[in-house]
């Protein structure tokens, strides 16, 4: 690993040389991790990551530098991958990787949505990469080790009867639960090292925090409607944060955090 604003030592100039070093000696060879929607108005200075050559280093300038330099580029998380929370911001004219990056990787952009990306997920895609190279891929990017079908498919009370309301034993698909929408394997993986996730001993519906709609929920998209989650828009407003993802563990693998 190259770099990681938590991990990594260097800040300032130091670390912004340690990111274009790697990216310049190890062209073509290194994974570079993206994490956070990518803001792109008013020349992307709604997220700088950092002072290069005496100016502001982007988000959006850190990505166009980076991405066609990189072996493999990977969306970390459902902003990276869809926009998320931060996609309907009307100043921040946030973009999803795959949209700033169409057509200058030398391979597919890999998605790995979900709020946040489950780590299994991510450090299994990376381990992928860098034994058996790219990974077998959905129409959205996805890997489908880790995406092969719905979250409902997989839950555990598919099969009960369904509740009549939350904190009850049952299947929530009428009280508007998204799993039935949702393609993740979190039933199977689970959180926390296998602890637990948001139906089962949290009695929560499925929020569908890995599809190209998240978040659809009272804050965000017209509040919850009978029997599921509104849609809408939000008129204006909205913050960023994001930069490169975290991740890799070898010579030549670009990665980091960087906000």
């Amino acid at each position: 690993m190259k770099y990681h604003p938590n991990l990594s030592t260097g800040a300032g100039d130091l670390a912004v040389s340690s990111i274009i070093d790697t990216s310049t000696n190890y062209k073509g060879e290194f994974i570079l991790c993206i994490e956070g929607g990518i803001p792109t108005t008013i020349e992307g200075n709604y997220c700088v990551i950092a002072d290069k050559d005496g100016k502001n280093w982007t988000m959006l300038d850190a990505v166009k530098e980076l991405g066609p330099k990189a072996k493999y580029v990977i969306g970390v998380g459902t902003c990276a991958a869809y926009g998320g929370v931060v996609k309907p911001s009307t100043y921040t004219g946030v973009k999803t990787v795959k949209e700033v990056l169409n057509g200058k990787t030398s391979n597919p952009v890999i998605n790995l949505p979900a709020c946040p990306a489950h780590p299994d997920a991510m450090v299994g895609t990376i381990v992928t990469l860098l034994t058996k190279g790219l990974p077998k891929l959905d129409s959205s990017g996805r890997p489908t080790e880790y995406y092969p079908t719905t979250v409902h498919n997989n839950c555990p009370r598919r099969m009960t009867n369904m509740a009549s309301q939350y904190g009850e034993f049952g299947c929530y698909r009428e009280l508007g639960c998204k799993g039935p929408e949702t393609t993740f394997s979190c039933p199977l993986l689970k959180w926390n090292n296998g602890v637990n996730w948001c139906i089962d001993q949290g009695d929560m519906q499925c929020i569908s925090c890995a599809s190209p709609n998240f978040p659809a929920g009272p804050f965000y998209y017209g509040g919850m409607g009978s029997g599921g989650m509104g849609s809408g828009s939000i008129g204006s407003g909205g913050t960023t944060t994001g930069g490169m993802g975290s991740g890799g563990t070898t010579t030549g693998t670009t990665t980091g955090r960087m906000r």
